[in-house]
């Protein structure tokens, strides 16, 4: 039973067996996979772009001589080499070696080189601090010997080619050698260049070993593919299948990878795919999401730049909704407050002047007037109102010119009216479009207390 974690041992006989056996016949079809759909000389190209070349600063050159001098292999590694090939400069670059953590500890302590957040050791990731500059992933080469759908119990191997066959899509589990030669041992070449978006092997044994993976097929598919269509139906019938699989995914790992996807191209009609195969329940929206709302916003203002937020929030019906969706996402506060925003001001508002109600919610903000202007800009897209939203943009916030200062100066005794009698003035000079001066609004302090004191003797 070397397969088991210690983890695993607490759990009852009949569960270890299941696990072990699961996942040795996941072991045994992802090896058949390997041997029937990869290629003997992995080789495929070399690069010499300029993007290629621009990633060699002097800590990328002085990480590799680190490497050489200790006769360890090392290689750039996943969405690095898949940005490069697709002509874009890397923004994270991720390497791979054949050296084992404590290899990589040694060496590292030898020459005196910082380490930083050990937190991935036991899978095999140290980060090195090169020249105390620039900080780099580098991961031994593993197998994920044990997966439970959320963890991977691992074991480290000098094999290129079986580290590549634990990764999750063909596009991801490339490799970059120092002088230029791609790597690719299941054609994620080939389907980079049809903008294909596929697993490695068997779907249904990649997306086992990590459920989450359902939603990174989503977030890479609006990366690479040139529309919005092209799912093919078998890997979307291995999602569907798996889908439940989601309900053990903390709810953080999954906004990650959505939050990701609404950020990229498609991001409405990825959403409407991703409710089809059955993902809504699982994330935290309503079983019976308002797709007809979603389509509308994508209709009118999906070529505004829409917030992530601003697709979620079509799909949720009340204030209860974004709180269930909350609790199961762990969303950022204002990703939150942004939600409740959208929700309660997406209808439409009753005024002379369309923008006066827009307005009002800027300058009678409870919460960080920046915030509230940000969210009315998400509203005004989400409604597609782009003339309102150009008018928006343009508009300078004015400042209200009263205070309790001035109240004080005007024989106001302090007390409980004053904020009463300051939004009471502060109204008023806002349906007179901000044109009265503080000698016009004092003159207006004897009739707003008269009123106050009327309304406070009922």
């Amino acid at each position: 039973m070397r397969f088991i974690s210690i983890g695993l041992l607490k759990s009852t006989h009949s569960e270890v067996l299941q696990v072990y056996y699961s996942t040795l016949r996941s072991r045994v079809r992802s090896r058949i996979d390997m041997a029937l759909k990869s290629r003997e000389n992995p080789i495929v190209t070399k690069l010499e772009t300029s993007e290629f070349k621009s990633i060699f600063t002097q800590e990328v050159i002085d990480l590799k001589k680190l490497f050489d001098k200790y006769n360890y292999e090392i290689r750039l590694a996943g969405g690095a080499v898949r940005d490069l090939l697709m002509g874009q400069k890397p923004t994270d670059l991720d390497f791979a070696t054949t050296a084992t953590p404590k290899q990589m500890k040694e060496m590292f302590i030898t020459e005196n080189v910082r380490m930083i957040n050990m937190n991935g050791e036991k899978h095999g990731t140290i980060t090195p601090r090169i020249n105390d500059k620039e900080n780099f992933e580098v991961t031994t080469l593993r197998i994920d010997m044990v997966t439970d759908g959320r963890h991977a119990e691992v074991e480290f191997t000098t094999d290129w080619k079986l580290d590549a066959n634990r990764r999750d899509l063909t596009i991801n589990s490339m490799f970059l050698g120092f002088d230029g030669s791609v790597y690719d041992y299941f054609f994620g070449y080939e389907d980079l260049q049809k903008r294909r978006v596929a697993f490695v092997g068997d779907p249904n044994v990649r997306v086992k070993e990590d459920y989450l993976r359902i939603l990174r097929y989503f977030r890479f598919y609006g990366r690479i593919a040139e529309s919005p269509d092209q799912h093919e139906d078998k890997t979307l019938q291995v999602l569907s299948d798996n889908v439940n699989g989601l309900q053990h995914i903390s709810g953080e790992r999954i906004w990650v990878e959505l939050k990701k996807t609404l950020q990229g191209k498609f991001a409405g009609d990825l959403l409407k795919t991703m409710i089809k195969v059955g993902v809504a329940q699982y994330v935290g929206l309503p079983d019976n999401p308002n797709l007809e709302q979603l389509d509308t916003v994508l209709k009118r203002g999906e070529h505004l730049n829409l917030h992530p937020m601003c697709y979620i929030a079509a799909l949720l019906w009340d204030r209860d909704d974004v709180t269930v969706l909350h609790c199961r996402l762990k969303l950022s506060t204002y990703d939150r407050d942004l939600t409740y925003f959208l929700v309660e001001h997406r209808a439409d508002k009753v005024s002379t002047r369309p923008l006066l109600p827009y307005e009002k919610l800027v300058l009678n903000s409870k919460i960080k007037q920046k915030d509230t202007y940000d969210y009315i800009q998400e509203v005004l897209k989400y409604r597609g109102e782009e003339s309102l939203l150009k008018e928006f943009n343009n508009w300078e916030i004015p400042r209200f010119p009263m205070n309790g200062k001035i109240l004080k100066e005007n024989n106001v005794l302090p007390g409980k009216k004053y904020s009463a009698i300051l939004n009471k003035l502060k109204e008023i000079w806002i349906e007179n479009d901000y044109k009265q001066s503080v000698d016009d609004l004092v003159k207006l302090i004897p009739d707003v207390i008269k009123e106050y004191d009327k309304q406070n003797l009922k």
